[in-house]
């Protein structure tokens, strides 16, 4: 499961923080091996990548906390660190988990094309757990909201997400990921 904090909702967009974790939806175990990056601000906007007015203001409406965590300049890797880093992070996984492949993958395609980079997954390994949430009812999604207890930072997020394909899974008895 990965998930991008953004400065935007466009393809283009700079990418905040990346998090991730690995986890296997028939089960419950605890997912493993976390990952959470913060990505060089300066050298995205060198490459043009954009900064969307509304999302700023967005962020800036957030619990300084989170705001600090997504923001501040400590820490911050490279481009070619980064995609080093999640290319190796995601050698024999199956699929690639997000909420919302339009937003997370479309960001990191662009990344990569625009780096001249090839694309490390393969079309068929992306899955999305925004399209598995619609499957419950309002009263579990909402119930679901409830127990996020940290919402926008990449890391937590994934890991949330990930633990809800886990109940998704096993609520509708999905013995198999394939």
């Amino acid at each position: 499961m990965i998930d991008l904090e953004t400065l935007g909702v466009n393809p283009n967009c700079i990418i905040l923080t990346f998090g991730a974790v690995k986890f296997d939806p028939c089960t419950n175990k605890e997912p493993y091996d976390p990952i959470h990056v913060k990505v060089n601000i300066d050298e995205q906007t060198a490459l043009n990548r954009t900064i969307d007015d509304d999302t700023l203001e967005w962020w800036n409406k957030q619990d300084k906390q989170i705001r600090e965590e997504a923001l501040s300049e400590d820490n911050r890797i490279g481009l070619d660190e980064f995609t080093r880093i999640f290319n190796k992070y995601i050698v024999g996984c199956d699929y690639l988990w997000c909420k919302g492949p339009m937003f997370d993958y479309a960001i990191l395609r662009d990344l990569y094309v625009q780096l001249d980079t090839p694309i490390p997954w393969a079309f068929w390994q992306i899955r999305d757990c925004r399209t598995l949430f619609g499957l419950m009812t309002r009263e579990e999604r909402n119930f679901m909201m409830e127990q996020q207890n940290m919402a926008h930072n990449a890391l937590a997020d994934a890991y949330f997400q990930a633990q809800w394909v886990q109940e998704v899974f096993k609520q509708f008895e999905i013995k198999h990921g394939n």
